[in-house]
């Protein structure tokens, strides 16, 4: 019998009560509520989706791909405020299928807004986007006091 109580349940057996457990959610979620900003506490279905998006720099740009696979170019905006680009969309569900006939569903739908702050100073003027097979490509140039500058190297 001694043998019994030194091995441990792993969380088989149920040793609380239900206030116990209600008392552990409750403080769990207080810890949670303290450590999380509020706008990232809201529940997951008011999330949205957000595309996967890369960006990397060249030497006189930056460019910003986002994965949009089965939206269309109208469907989407873009915007740049100060050095700020926004993506915003809504991608549609499929009014074909009726929610009861799906076995299984791991598409996004709904809207969704990406802001991304470029490293350095741009020039908002001259931002071109082009979509193609479900990417879109943004090249954001940057500043010209920002620009690498080849200075020549002179003889004497």
């Amino acid at each position: 019998m001694a043998m019994e109580r030194m091995r441990p349940s792993w969380g088989l057996r149920h040793r609380g009560s239900a206030g116990e457990i209600d008392e552990m959610e409750r403080r769990m979620e207080e810890m949670w509520r303290s450590f999380w900003p509020a706008t990232w506490r809201r529940p997951m279905e008011e999330w949205g989706w957000a595309p996967p998006i890369e960006m990397f720099e060249k030497e006189d740009r930056f460019i910003v791909k986002a994965e949009l696979p089965g939206m269309e170019k109208d469907q989407i905006d873009i915007s740049m405020v100060g050095d700020t680009l926004t993506i915003k969309g809504e991608r549609k569900a499929e009014k074909e299928v009726k929610q009861e006939d799906y076995y299984l569903s791991e598409r996004s739908y709904g809207g969704f807004v990406r802001a991304i702050s470029m490293p350095s100073a741009v020039d908002a003027r001259d931002v071109k986007a082009n979509y193609q097979d479900g990417i879109l490509e943004i090249t954001v140039p940057k500043a010209a006091e920002v620009k690498p500058k080849k200075i020549p190297i002179g003889l004497k």
